[in-house]
């Protein structure tokens, strides 16, 4: 089990009940869907398409919401749901996730059509009202959804996300162990992995190639630069991730592209013989693609790729795509560093930290944008999200 560690002090990171071991649960349908109560949640969202509420009854070991651990508690009962369905039922949570998507781009859909066909009755405000606050609502769903696909993504490869930091503080000091860096690691290719090391030697001074006796040295550093650190690096995360896509279409289209040239003037060469090909009968030929796409010979490894790129471009790159994205980012990261005193991220302590925890705040972070990219692009396909 991972956890937080300083001295005595050892708060759990992460709490994923066994299946063997269920709270219970009543399921209730929402009366505006129609139905009666359900036994099972898998009825509730597989065959009857009915959202339930769900509510924690009391037994030997109720489950609670915020017993994933996580820093983020879900606000909408969607969210709640599928929560409950991650700890209890994980091998149905990709299919409950996917019938909430629906039922939500329904609830919206169907909000928007009654606010245009009422825009000229007495009741126009009314039905705009209407749709602005399901709009609103399911926005917030939407969220809770996409973190908690991110949540599920670090369970898969069996890395806890750390908790509130307070939680991991003693005495002013914050230690995470073990550090996981192998598996915040599997999820990049080498060329991904290279740049990401490079940006942890930026952020934090740790060489790629540390002593143990470098990882573990202490630092202080200012809770406020440590939550930047942490949201640039997910938008880092998030950049690597959508333009290393870009880099492999990019460059396996240069390839086809090659391919298909090359087939072209092979059959064009047997038409008007080897001699005319030679001596430049195909010189005026234009090929196909030509100016679209780079060759293959100009398309170096994935940095100097970055490095080409026009800055419009890169800033497009680097952009979250989605308002639900941007405000994920944002309550995330209050959640994870919020100060219950101040209630800001701006928390001026300075707290006492080896790099060896930095490192691994760095690559979640990372990993965490990249997990973010997928999840915005498959929700996209189901529910349509809200462009930044």
């Amino acid at each position: 089990m991972e956890s937080c560690i300083f001295r005595y002090h050892h708060p759990t990171l992460l709490t994923l009940p066994s299946i063997s071991h269920k709270p219970h649960f009543r399921f209730f349908t929402r009366p505006d869907l129609g139905g009666g109560g359900v036994s099972s949640s898998s009825s509730c969202f597989l065959y009857y398409r009915r959202r339930p509420f769900i509510r924690a009854s009391a037994g030997a070991s109720p489950c609670e919401f915020s017993s994933l651990n996580s820093p983020l508690e879900p606000r909408s009962m969607v969210g709640k749901f599928l929560s409950a369905v991650l700890q209890n039922h994980p091998q149905m949570f990709h299919v409950a996730v996917g019938e909430e998507l629906k039922l939500l781009a329904e609830d919206r859909d169907a909000a928007h059509a009654r606010m245009v066909l009422g825009s000229a009755s007495d009741e126009a405000l009314l039905h705009r009202r209407i749709a602005q606050v399901k709009e609103n609502q399911c926005q917030i769903a939407v969220e809770d959804v996409m973190y908690l696909l991110i949540f599920y993504k670090f369970s898969e490869i069996r890395v806890p996300m750390v908790p509130k930091l307070s939680s991991c503080l003693y005495n002013g000091r914050l230690e995470i162990l073990p550090s996981k860096d192998w598996e915040l690691e599997s999820i990049h290719s080498s060329e991904v992995l290279d740049m990401i090391r490079e940006h942890i030697t930026t952020v934090t001074g740790l060489r790629a190639k540390s002593s143990v006796t470098e990882c573990w040295a202490t630092t202080q550093v200012r809770q406020f630069l440590l939550a930047r650190v942490y949201v640039a690096s997910i938008l880092y995360g998030y950049f690597l991730k959508s333009v290393s896509l870009r880099y492999h279409l990019e460059r396996n289209l240069s390839l086809a592209n090659h391919d298909l040239h090359l087939g072209h003037r092979t059959s064009v060469m047997f038409s008007y013989g080897f001699k005319d090909a030679i001596f430049g009968h195909l010189s005026n030929m234009p090929s196909l693609g030509q100016g679209l796409i780079r060759p293959e010979e100009e398309i170096e490894d994935l940095k100097c790729y970055v490095m080409s790129f026009h800055p419009g471009s890169l800033q497009r790159c680097a952009r979250l795509r989605s308002k639900e994205a941007v405000n994920l980012v944002g309550s995330y990261s209050c959640a994870l560093f919020n100060n219950k005193e101040s209630g800001s991220v701006e928390n001026d302590d300075v707290i006492l930290t080896s790099f060896s925890s930095l490192k691994r705040l760095v690559l979640e972070a990372v990993a965490f944008g990249s997990f973010l990219w997928e999840t915005e692009d498959y929700i996209d396909n189901v529910y349509k999200l809200k462009d930044d």
